[in-house]
This record gives structure tokens, C-alpha cells and sequence, in this order.
């Protein structure tokens, strides 16, 4: 199945951050390979919303703090910075999230105004690519589903931390059971590829 990219089509990049990327703290083994699909498609959205971690010291899931995660992505670091393989130029928003101490901060949509200022732009469905397949995109997409957008999820820009063996192909049954669609970055299309 094909996907025609509209003027209604947004590119949500979760999270290609440095933390998350070989030599980071909380690094997704595979993350490198999200690059190149995200790089050749962004060019042909007319939005395109990068989201990064923006944690503060104090944030409850860090490991120091009684939590499940090392530090990572901790504002203003350049761990938070997204990593230098993204061709920013196509990025038309920056979502800054997990910016609460108190909640996790998986999805791009909790406790930001994502949600609402796609709506704003008439976004109807969301393709989402990034990091990391088991937390951040699979809660951005289920979330993304709940707002009521048409969910894609492209899997051959998404990596998994899998901390357990089966977490990717878990995350990827909830988002499926969520209602969250399936594709590649070789099924879209584009009217210059016509």
C-alpha cells in the first residue's frame, strides 16, 4: 500500500537526540539507521515537528531520583541536542517534552500544546519516525491515535531500546491493537515522484 503525502500530512520525529544514539547514555543500538528514511522524505511535508527530551535534573525516572532511566537528554545539554545526521533545515517546529519532573514524558503530546496546534494547521494524519520503538514513539503514536489522527507509523525509521527481549515487538502490537498504521519511507509517494 502506497501512501500519498498531502498538504494535510504531517512528519512527527521523535526524539533523535544524542543521548539516545551509540555513545549516549541511554543509547538505542540501531538508532543511527532512522537518518536517511527521515532526511529523503522531510523535504516533501509541509510540516515537519521534531521532538526532543528536555528533562531537568530532578526528573523522577532518572535512576538518581528512584527511577527506571540513567540521566539523558537533560536540558540544554548537548546530549538533548538533536544529532547533527538530521537535516534540520526541513524541521518547521521543536516540541520540547518530559520537561515535568513528575511525568514520564513519553509522548509528544503530554504536556505540550502538539495536539492542538496541528489541528490549528488542519493536520489530519501524523507519520511518525524516531526514537526509541518501545517508549517515545509508541506512546507518541497510541497518544497521537487517542487526539484523533490518522497514526503511521514508518518502520523503517524507528529503533527499539528493547531493555527486554520482546519490548519492540510488544510496543508494535499495542500500537496496532491502538489503531496506528503501518508503512515504510518507500511507500509514500510525492507529486515530483509521479
Amino acid at each position: 500500500m502506497s501512501y500519498r503525502i498531502e498538504p494535510t500530512d504531517a512528519l512527527v520525529v521523535v526524539d533523535p537526540q544524542n543521548d539516545f544514539l551509540p555513545g549516549g547514555p541511554l543509547a538505542v543500538a540501531d538508532g543511527l539507521r532512522i537518518f536517511g528514511p527521515i532526511n529523503r522524505i522531510a523535504p516533501h511535508f509541509a510540516h515537519v515537528v521534531a521532538t526532543g527530551d528536555w528533562h531537568p535534573a530532578d526528573h523522577e525516572f532518572f535512576q538518581a531520583n528512584g527511577g527506571p532511566w540513567p540521566f539523558h537528554c537533560l536540558a540544554g545539554t548537548p546530549g538533548a541536542a538533536f544529532s547533527k545526521l538530521l537535516q534540520l533545515e526541513h524541521v518547521d517546529a521543536i516540541v520540547h517534552k518530559g520537561i515535568d519532573p513528575h511525568t514520564d514524558g513519553y509522548s509528544a503530546f503530554a504536556g505540550t500544546q502538539l495536539a492542538s496546534e496541528l489541528r490549528v494547521l488542519g493536520i489530519t494524519r501524523i507519520f511518525i519516525a524516531g526514537l526509541a520503538t518501545d517508549y517515545c514513539v509508541k506512546m507518541t503514536s497510541i497518544e497521537a491515535a487517542v487526539y484523533g489522527f490518522r497514526a503511521v507509523v514508518l518502520t523503517d525509521a524507528i529503533a527499539a531500546v528493547n531493555v527486554q527481549p520482546d519490548d519492540e515487538s510488544d510496543a508494535l502490537e499495542a500500537m496496532r491493537l491502538a489503531g496506528v498504521e503501518f508503512a515504510t519511507s518507500r511507500d509514500l509517494v510525492w507529486d515530483s515522484a509521479a
